[in-house]
């Protein structure tokens, strides 16, 4: 198989790291980059994923690090080892961790919100999703879509304080069948109110 491409470096806007990831698609992958990214403690700020027309993935994420020491070369090094390792490697998507709640979340909770509509054709599906922030979050709703076999085309990943509102272009047969869609919806839904 084709070797993964990932490359990191200190974001020369905002904090953190800029982590880009050019990979054979596989309908996984987005779950599989945000297990890695959720079980190292990295908070993800914002995420643009694209698959091209020879059925690559070419992902951008701005992430940060727990504590983003002045040793950043050797974080660089780890996370594109790391992460070509876990995107490589077959198997069960590791469960998620268990993200705490900020205060404010806790006090100013947004209530959350799925909206699944078919493109024009209905052969693509836009997902709109918006929640209370917490750590772990796009690892679990990309979980429930790789679950499903959805693979991933788009996503736009917003992050504006405490609130996220993620918009991802999806596709999978299971998106064809009216019961197949209320399951993931609800199961989105459920995991959101985790």
């Amino acid at each position: 198989p084709e070797p993964c491409i990932v490359r990191a470096r200190l974001s020369p806007e905002g904090e953190g790291l800029q982590v880009l990831v050019y990979a054979p698609d596989q309908h996984d992958l987005f779950a599989r980059i945000c297990g890695y990214f959720d079980s190292s403690g990295f908070s993800i700020l914002d995420a643009r994923v694209h698959t091209t027309q020879t059925g690559h993935a070419l992902d951008t994420f701005q992430v940060v690090a727990p504590t983003l020491s002045e040793h950043y070369r050797e974080l660089t090094a780890m996370v594109e080892n790391k992460l070509a390792r876990t995107i490589d490697e077959r198997g069960p998507l590791p469960p998620p961790t268990r993200g705490r709640l900020s205060r404010r979340v806790k006090n100013f909770p947004v209530t959350p919100r799925v909206d699944l509509r078919p493109d024009e054709k209905a052969q693509r599906w836009l997902l709109s999703v918006s929640a209370s922030d917490r750590a772990g979050l796009l690892y679990c709703i990309a979980r429930v879509l790789a679950e499903h076999d959805i693979s991933v085309q788009l996503a736009k990943i917003t992050t504006l304080g405490e609130r996220v509102e993620d918009t991802f272009l999806i596709s999978g047969p299971q998106l064809q069948m009216n019961r197949r869609q209320i399951q993931i919806e609800t199961q989105l839904l459920e995991t959101l109110q985790q």
